[in-house]
This record gives C-alpha cells, sequence and structure tokens, in this order.
C-alpha cells in the first residue's frame, strides 16, 4: 500500500503498470479497490499507476462499486455505488459528486429496497437505473432446492434522480423462469438461490433496456413501457441463432454501441465453461435474428479466468478498456485487439469494473502541506492535492512572518506527493499550487519552518 506525509490519513493500494506504450487514450483510470491491502473506496490513477484522487470508505465492511464519470444536469460527474455485500450482491446507495468533489445527490432505491452494486447509469433524462435483488420465499423443490427455500428476484429499477420517485420496475421472476438458470440450488433452505444474478443495465437505441443476467447466460431486450421480453441472446432460450464464439457464460456488462454491435465481457466461469475470459464485440442481425462474433480480446500474456465481475468499455478513439474482475488487472487495447496497458491490483485486492474517462477535478479543500527536517539540516515539504488534475508545479513563498511572503522557488509537481528542499532563513512558507500556463490554483496554508 502507499503512504503519504501530507495525507497520512491515506492507505491506498499500490497499482504496478507492467506495460505501457504511448499509445493510450486520453484520461485517467477509475478503479475501486475492495478486499486487498489498504483502504478501500473509489480511486483515480494516471497510466503509471500514480495516485490522481482518492476517498477512503470509513467503515471496514464498506465496499465501492461501479466507479466511473457520467453527465448530470449537463455537466461531469462522478459516481459510485456505496454499500456492504449480502451473499454475492450488494445493499446500499448510490453517490454523486461534482467536479470540487462535494456531495450533489445521494441516491436510493424505492418501494423498501435497497441499491445493489452491479449497476447505476444516469440517463439523460436524470433518471437513475439500477439493479436489485429481492428475496423471495420460493418452494424450490421441482429445480432440486428446498421446498422453502428463498429466491433472489432480479429487480431493475428506474428512478427521478431529484425526487426519487420510482418511474419503472421489472421483476425477473415474473418474466424469466427458474428453469432458464444455469445455477443449481443449495439444498439449504438458509442459502438463497439466485438463479438469475442481475448484473447490468443499458438503454439500447430505441429507448428499451439490455439487462445482463449473469447465471442464465443470457442478455434479455426488455420493453420499458410493458416489461415484456422483446428478446433472448444467448442461454437456454437464446431467440437469436448463436455463430461461432458468440455464445457467454457467466457474462457481465452487456452495452449497445453507436455501431449498434453488442459488446459483453464474458467471464467463462464460475465454474470453468471457457478456457479463458473475454471481452467480445457481438453483430445482431435483428431481422434474422443472428449473432456474429466480430472480435475478441483476451489477455496475451496470461490466461485469465475471471470468476466474477469485470467490463469492457469502448473509448471514444476506438480504443478498448477491460476491467479483468477478479482477476485484480485492467488493460487497454487498439480496435485490432494489440494490447499496450497493463496493469494490476495487489493480490487479494480487485475492482469490480475498470473504466478509462477525461476529467477535471477543482478540489474545494486547500493543498495539504506538511514540514520534516532533513538530515542535512534543511527542511523538507511534502505537498499534495487529492484530485487536482489541473496541477502542474508549486511554487515556494517564505517570510519572516505569516504575512508578506515572497517567491524564493518553483518545483514541479512529482506524483501524487512532491517533496521539496528548501534552504532559506526564513521563518516561514507557504506553496501556491500552479497550472500548467502558469496560474495559481490554489494555496496552501502558511507554516512555521522555525520557532
Amino acid at each position: 500500500m502507499r503512504r503519504f506525509l501530507s495525507r497520512p490519513d491515506f492507505a491506498p493500494p499500490s497499482i504496478e503498470v507492467s506495460l505501457d506504450a504511448d499509445d493510450d487514450s486520453e484520461g485517467y483510470i477509475f478503479i475501486a479497490p475492495k478486499k486487498g491491502p489498504g483502504q478501500y473506496g473509489p480511486m483515480i490513477v494516471d497510466d503509471r499507476g500514480e495516485l490522481i484522487w482518492f476517498c477512503p470508505l470509513k467503515g471496514e465492511k464498506e465496499y465501492a462499486t461501479d466507479f466511473k464519470v457520467q453527465e448530470y444536469r449537463g455537466r461531469p460527474v462522478l459516481t459510485w455505488w456505496e454499500g456492504r455485500l449480502v451473499f454475492h450482491n450488494g445493499a446500499g446507495e448510490y453517490v454523486i459528486l461534482d467536479d470540487n468533489y462535494q456531495q450533489v445527490k445521494r441516491v436510493r432505491a424505492g418501494n423498501g429496497y435497497e441499491g445493489d452494486l452491479h449497476e447505476f447509469l444516469i440517463t439523460p433524462q436524470d433518471t437513475a437505473l439500477f439493479t436489485i435483488y429481492g428475496p423471495v420465499h420460493a418452494d424450490l423443490s421441482a429445480v432440486g432446492g428446498s421446498a422453502r427455500g428463498t429466491v433472489l428476484d432480479g429487480i431493475a429499477q428506474e428512478v427521478d434522480i431529484q425526487s426519487g420517485e420510482v418511474i419503472f420496475e421489472w421483476h425477473s421472476l415474473d418474466h424469466v423462469g427458474l428453469e432458464e438458470s444455469y445455477l443449481r440450488p443449495s439444498r439449504s433452505f438458509s442459502v438463497p438461490y439466485d438463479y438469475f444474478h442481475i448484473n447490468s443495465i443499458d438503454v439500447d437505441q430505441d429507448g428499451n433496456l439490455l439487462i445482463s443476467a449473469r447465471n442464465t447466460w443470457t442478455v434479455y431486450k426488455v420493453d420499458r413501457n410493458s416489461g415484456e421480453i422483446m428478446w433472448r441472446l444467448g442461454g437456454k432460450k437464446s431467440d437469436f441463432e448463436m455463430g461461432a464464439g458468440t455464445r457467454t457464460a457467466y457474462q457481465h456488462d452487456a452495452r449497445r454501441q453507436p455501431d449498434g454491435t453488442l459488446t459483453i465481457f464474458d467471464n467463462g466461469a464460475n465454474p470453468k465453461v471457457h478456457a479463458m475470459s473475454r471481452g467480445i464485440v457481438l453483430g445482431l442481425d435483428e431481422q434474422k435474428m443472428r449473432a456474429e462474433l466480430v472480435r475478441e480480446y483476451t489477455h496475451p500474456g496470461k490466461r485469465l479466468l475471471a470468476a466474477n465481475q469485470g467490463n469492457l468499455q469502448v473509448l471514444p478513439d476506438g480504443n478498448v478498456f477491460i476491467g479483468w474482475g477478479s482477476e485484480r488487472m485492467f488493460s487497454e487495447y487498439t480496435r485490432k485487439g494489440k494490447m499496450f496497458l497493463d496493469a494490476t491490483l495487489p493480490p487479494g485486492d480487485d475492482s469490480y469494473r475498470a473504466f478509462r474517462f477525461p476529467w477535471k477535478g477543482r478540489p474545494k479543500e486547500a493543498p495539504s502541506v506538511v514540514v520534516r527536517p532533513s538530515s542535512g539540516g534543511e527542511k523538507v515539504v511534502y505537498a499534495s492535492w487529492n484530485g487536482a488534475t489541473e496541477l502542474a508545479g508549486w511554487r515556494v513563498l517564505a517570510g519572516p512572518g505569516p504575512s508578506g511572503l515572497r517567491p524564493i522557488g518553483f518545483v514541479r509537481r512529482s506524483g501524487f506527493e512532491t517533496k521539496i528542499a528548501v534552504d532559506t532563513g526564513e521563518h516561514y512558507i507557504s506553496l501556491q499550487a500552479l497550472d500548467g500556463s502558469g496560474r495559481v490554483i490554489g494555496t496552501s496554508g502558511k507554516l512555521a519552518l522555525r520557532s
């Protein structure tokens, strides 16, 4: 894990970057580490794995997932799910921050439910689509389970973000039978049967919904008005003829792309069905109802098999960014499949999804600065400013008192925390944060060098 003198409250996991070519797309990397060493929480890093912004969660059993940039009320915002794990799903709420890292809204599920960790999607109408797992008592003996069992209903809910009003709610148990599942229920009545496992929701080009269910190996197109299933892709009851290489197993993150293709992160496990996990691009002919494999992305150096989690993001320049879920890695590829960025979280850690987005952060809080003595007798200043993406360097000011400080030097930003050796006879010091054009964008407090 990383430690910083200027931010002793931070202990984020270290990111190891093993491959970083010059073809990287614009923006930073967005992950939300959990389960491993260090603190958990939403984290932005650059292509070298250097920390840009971190928001450690306070509770030891609190997790964050699906950390990304979205748009709300016409402005870019940071969003994520935050809560606790319950079996393989989550119970919590959804967070929205502005570019000053100030909370705009906490979104909660309606109708007595708690929001699940798998999806939080803001629509152009400023509504939120998210997943919910609802336990329902059921006789599961027909599928090999307990007569006094519990099944988890996969729920897609849409709410108005501002008012919290529920606009749409879809229940898998109303439309998808238990026989579609590839998962066998436990014979113990105390273990709920997660027959569906909803894990992504996307808005299709016609406004209807695409819902991915891990345990039926199926992507469902759902009518947003009636809730009826318009078609099934994959699984036991596919409406599409599945071409070579198009069938998925335990998949995540089904997304319609602007060119009409559908992207999916195909886990292929758990248990193992495919040799390795992959990101795939499918062409769907909805007239002839046939699916064709357009492209697939696998890890060239390792046969990664993600037992759970994972995503595929198509970037504006055509590059593809993949989060390998439980395999704790994330990679970037050219459209044609050449990998040029590869990075890894520490052992035991993972991030549900991983993304790349452009982002300009302007923190409201002041820069963090501390002074420490060095072995040579001079003072050393350690400076950081959590989330300041425009920070290019530090101007050092010094003087005999807290007022009337004058510039004595400049140091370029060096990673999250910059180390600055100060050799001056003055008693007080302060730092000005400068952007690339030399404009002052922030000022630290005044620190005493000598008593």
